[in-house]
C-alpha cells in the first residue's frame, strides 16, 4: 500500500518537509477546537451540494479539505465564510454560533479567506493592496478621506508583510503587472494583513509552476506558526507535507478523515481518486 500512497501523493516525487499531528473528530466544541460544523447542508433547488458535513478544526493545526472535482469543497468554504447561507446545520467559530452572521461580521471575528482566483486590485500597487487590508483590519473605512500622511503610517507594516511574501522589491509595481504566482503571494499578504485567527485558503497553488508552488508552500508553513489554517488543495504533495489532518469530501459528504497516512491507505479514497480496481 505504501507505493500506491506515494503515487497518490506526488507523481513527481517532490516533498516539502512534513508536519505531524492528529486528525480531528466530531465532538462537542472544546477549547482546542476553533471551528466546527454540525450537519452542514446546502441545497440548490433539488441538488444537494453539501450534505450533513461535520468538521472539527483543531486550533493551531493545518487542516486540508480535499476531494475530486464537484465534491463540494468550495461550496463548503462559501458556507463557512457566509458567502452562502446553509439550508440546514450550524457553524461554530471559537464556540460562537455564526450560522446567521454576515460575511463581514465573521471576518471581524478573525476568519480570513483567499479565493480560487487571484483577488487583488489590479491597478493599485502591491503596497496599496496590502495597506487596504490593514485599513480594513483597523475598521478604518474613513481612512480613504484622510491625508496621505495618515495612510503612510501603515506603510511600515505593509512593507513588512510584502517582505514576508518576497514582494518588497515590487512594492510600487501595480498588481496587474505581477505574474500569476506573485499575484497569489500578494493576495496572501493582503489576507494576512487582516490578522485572521483562522485562515481559509481555497486552492492556494492552483495553476502554478514549481517555483511559485515552493514560494506559496513556504508562506503557508510560516503563517501556520501562529494561526490555524483550513485549505482546499488539489496538489496532494502539498497536502501530505503541510497538513496535520485531512477531510475527504465525495459528492458533498465526508468520505474519510485522518492524517495523511490513514487517508492515503483508505480504499474508498483511492477509488475516489484513482477509480475502482479492475475485477
Amino acid at each position: 500500500m505504501v507505493g500506491r500512497a506515494v503515487a497518490l501523493a506526488d507523481p513527481a516525487g517532490r516533498r516539502y518537509g512534513r508536519r505531524t499531528g492528529a486528525a480531528g473528530v466530531t465532538t462537542p466544541v472544546q477549547d482546542d477546537c476553533v471551528l466546527e460544523t454540525i450537519g452542514l447542508t446546502k441545497e440548490f433547488g433539488g441538488f444537494v451540494a453539501v450534505r450533513g458535513v461535520d468538521l472539527r478544526i483543531r486550533r493551531g493545526s493545518v487542516h486540508a479539505l480535499i476531494g475530486p472535482n464537484g465534491a463540494g469543497k468550495t461550496t463548503c468554504f462559501n458556507l463557512l465564510t457566509r458567502f452562502l447561507a446553509p439550508t440546514s446545520g450550524r457553524i461554530l467559530f471559537k464556540g460562537r454560533d455564526v450560522t446567521a452572521m454576515r460575511p463581514a461580521d465573521v471576518a471581524r471575528l478573525g476568519l480570513g479567506r483567499s479565493f480560487q482566483i487571484s483577488a487583488v486590485f489590479p491597478h493599485l500597487t502591491a503596497l496599496q493592496n496590502v495597506r487596504l487590508g490593514l485599513q480594513s483590519a483597523r475598521g478604518a473605512s474613513l481612512d480613504f478621506w484622510r491625508s496621505a500622511s495618515v495612510l503612510d503610517g501603515l506603510n511600515a507594516r505593509a512593507m513588512s508583510l510584502l517582505e514576508d511574501v518576497g514582494l518588497a522589491d515590487l512594492a510600487q509595481r501595480e498588481a496587474i503587472e505581477l505574474s500569476y504566482g506573485r499575484k497569489r503571494a500578494l493576495e496572501f499578504a493582503t489576507t494576512l494583513a487582516l490578522d485572521p485567527e483562522l485562515l481559509l485558503l481555497d486552492e492556494p497553488t492552483a495553476g502554478m509552476g514549481r517555483e511559485d508552488i515552493d514560494r506559496i508552500v513556504r508562506l503557508i508553513r510560516k503563517a501556520s506558526a501562529d494561526r490555524t489554517i483550513l485549505m482546499v488543495e488539489h496538489n496532494l504533495s502539498v497536502v501530505a507535507d503541510l497538513s496535520d489532518a485531512i477531510t475527504v469530501l465525495m459528492r458533498g459528504q465526508v468520505l474519510a478523515e485522518g492524517d495523511y497516512a490513514t487517508i492515503s491507505a483508505d480504499p474508498a479514497v483511492q477509488e475516489a481518486y484513482l477509480g475502482a480496481p479492475d475485477v
